[in-house]
């Protein structure tokens, strides 16, 4: 099934040239369904290359997904037309009314600040406060699951001297979850952030689960028991080369507190092609996080509001696991390799 977007979005001729099916709206409200309808939260810059990451994984569900961009209205955009924001995206005030099987909060390249210094921190709680009622289920990416966490559930954010900079293998911590599943043990995922989330806070809530971990990069995807709130910390939403452009956006900034981007050029060469080594799972993820709130959703979205307000999401998992690795060998991740890409867990190179 296609994705249905709004008519005349710069994403849809990337998309046709990849041979990715989608409906301006006008053709698909021809069609007799009710498609999912999702709301997405852009704060990155560069929102043309966000909406054509995001809406790539979004069109590999067989639904059909009704997408809306918003936007904050309380901080001016410098990367992204006026007209592209006056055209596709509504503020708080424009969507109030509205309800959606799903929401999605992009990351921001905020993560250094304290909460309280982002110039939209006030208008950002009010707009997950708002989601509690109007939305089946909440993905978070990057700064936006940091500032979830933080505002909804009191975990405290930590400062980091460097970068977790580039793609970092993470072990399954369930492989019944419905998020997750069909997830392989070992799952690689990238990773741009300042910060990282107190795992001793997460732990504690009986609230949130750990769905994969890894030993370098700590937790990147939590979930609340019922799903309603799913926080990926990792960016598996990234193409091939945006990993490339942050390193190089940043190395011109004079930054020199991110590292050469781990485990993505062969031989960390960067002369060499970057390897999209996360792809499969990034398209599982979203196709399952679709999947459930299709399977789960109440066709009349006007019930979202008493069934988050009782907890009645169809899933509650009771299932609780540490972090760390589910195996009982000892067995180290990808001690070595025979690409001479990925690092062992100590952070030296191996070549077979």
């Amino acid at each position: 099934m296609p994705i249905n977007i709004p008519s005349g979005l710069p994403a849809r001729a990337i998309l046709d040239s990849e041979r990715i099916f989608a409906l301006e709206r006008p053709e698909a409200e021809q069609q007799d369904l009710r498609p999912l309808r999702l709301l997405i939260l852009n704060l990155m810059p560069k929102k043309i290359e966000t909406e054509t990451e995001l809406l790539r994984l979004i069109s590999k569900s067989p639904l059909q997904v009704e997408v809306d961009f918003m936007k904050i209205a309380s901080h001016k955009a410098t990367h992204t037309s006026r007209d592209h924001l006056l055209k596709f995206y509504e503020p708080l005030s424009e969507v109030r009314d509205n309800y959606y099987d799903g929401f999605v909060v992009t990351g921001a390249p905020v993560e250094h600040l304290p909460f309280d210094e982002v110039d939209y921190w006030d208008e950002f709680k009010e707009i997950l406060d708002w989601a509690s009622s109007h939305a089946f289920s909440t993905l978070y990416l990057c700064w936006g699951a940091m500032g979830a966490l933080n505002y909804r559930y009191g975990v405290r954010k930590h400062v980091l001297d460097k970068k977790i900079f580039g793609v970092f293998p993470q072990y399954l911590q369930d492989e019944y979850c419905f998020i997750t599943n069909g997830f392989d043990e070992i799952i690689l995922q990238p990773h741009s952030r300042l910060a990282s989330m107190d795992e001793d806070d997460i732990a504690a809530n009986p609230d949130l689960q750990v769905l994969t971990w890894g030993e370098e990069s700590g937790p990147g995807l939590i979930a609340t028991r019922d799903f309603s709130e799913v926080f990926a910390l990792g960016h598996w939403e990234y193409g091939k080369y945006t990993l490339a452009d942050e390193y190089a956006r940043d190395m011109s900034k004079g930054m020199t507190n991110v590292p050469f981007p781990k485990n993505y050029y062969p031989h960390d060469d960067p002369s060499q092609e970057p390897l999209f080594a996360w792809r499969a799972h990034a398209n599982l993820l979203w196709r399952n996080w679709l999947n459930w709130g299709y399977q789960t959703t109440p066709y009349d979205l006007g019930a979202v509001p008493e069934l988050r307000a009782n907890k009645r999401l169809g899933t509650d998992r009771s299932i609780r696991h540490a972090p760390g690795s589910p195996r009982r060998d000892g067995y180290a991740i990808f001690a070595k390799d025979g690409y001479g890409v990925i690092q062992n867990v100590r952070g030296t190179n191996e070549t077979a």
